[in-house]
């Protein structure tokens, strides 16, 4: 899939999520089977609200069954809205954690018990330090844990290095990983075929998990609002909010 630049990710049509038909022959699985009782489960999130994104409603349903959690958010994304005045690098590094901590809150999770770890990384520039982000992430794994993050292939440049970089940690820790698709449903619908179907699993979300997967996504004003004056449109368009109404999401096992 060919990797795409921050516009062209705000600009996709969104034709594979609601037009392919594999998406109704992907067979469903539960939390529990993705994490057994007791292990430790690690989200990697490239820029801080792609938890929410890829796995809003799995984090509910994990935090539910009482699993220790830990968050890795590897930048501050301050790099979201590029040239822009209105949001510049040096307000959304002290924004972005703060519309965290409220998505967070607004999904339910325990911020008592809920570890987060920020890495510094540079937004819109991961590929280049993929070894240290691997290094990075190994620091704060353990054997056992059950991982998730972004698809290696995903189609967004830091999103794919985050993939590869948490496979290779998972790898050398003896951490079990699981890639998430985010950008990727926004793809072309001829790119459909880059997708692993076989490896797709569909957590099922009931009216309610939904509800405050949307909720919480909707703490994130600075990716709610683009620039009009440079003409740079929302990071969560209104097409994404669309998909993220679907009541399941979807793991690459």
């Amino acid at each position: 899939m060919k990797p795409a630049t921050l516009s062209d990710a705000r600009r996709r049509p969104a034709q594979i999520w609601n037009s392919a038909p594999q998406i109704a022959q992907i067979p469903a699985i539960h939390p529990s089977s993705l994490a057994p009782p007791g292990a430790r489960v690690v989200i990697i999130a490239p820029h801080p609200g792609d938890e929410v994104l890829a796995c809003g409603g799995l984090l509910q349903r994990l935090s539910t069954l009482e699993h220790p959690l830990l968050l890795v958010s590897l930048t501050d994304g301050s790099a979201s809205h590029p040239g822009s005045n209105v949001w510049p690098a040096s307000r959304l590094s002290v924004v972005r954690p703060q519309e965290s901590v409220e998505a967070l809150r607004r999904l339910g999770m325990p911020l008592h018990s809920l570890k987060w770890i920020r890495g510094g990384f540079r937004d819109n520039a991961l590929p280049a330090h993929e070894q240290a982000i691997s290094q990075f992430i190994a620091r704060y794994l353990q054997p056992g844990d059950v991982v998730f993050t972004t698809w290696r292939h995903d189609g967004n440049d830091d999103h794919d290095a985050v993939g590869r970089a948490t496979d290779k940690a998972c790898s050398l820790v003896g951490a079990h990983v699981y890639e998430l698709p985010v950008w990727a449903w926004h793809c072309p619908a001829r790119e459909g075929a880059m997708i692993p179907w076989h490896r797709a699993r569909k957590v099922r979300l009931d009216t309610w998990t939904v509800a405050r997967k949307l909720h919480a996504a909707h703490a994130y004003a600075s990716q709610l609002a683009g620039d009009p004056e440079i003409g740079l449109p929302p990071m969560l368009a209104q097409v994404l909010l669309e998909r993220m109404r679907e009541p399941y999401e979807i793991v690459f096992a």
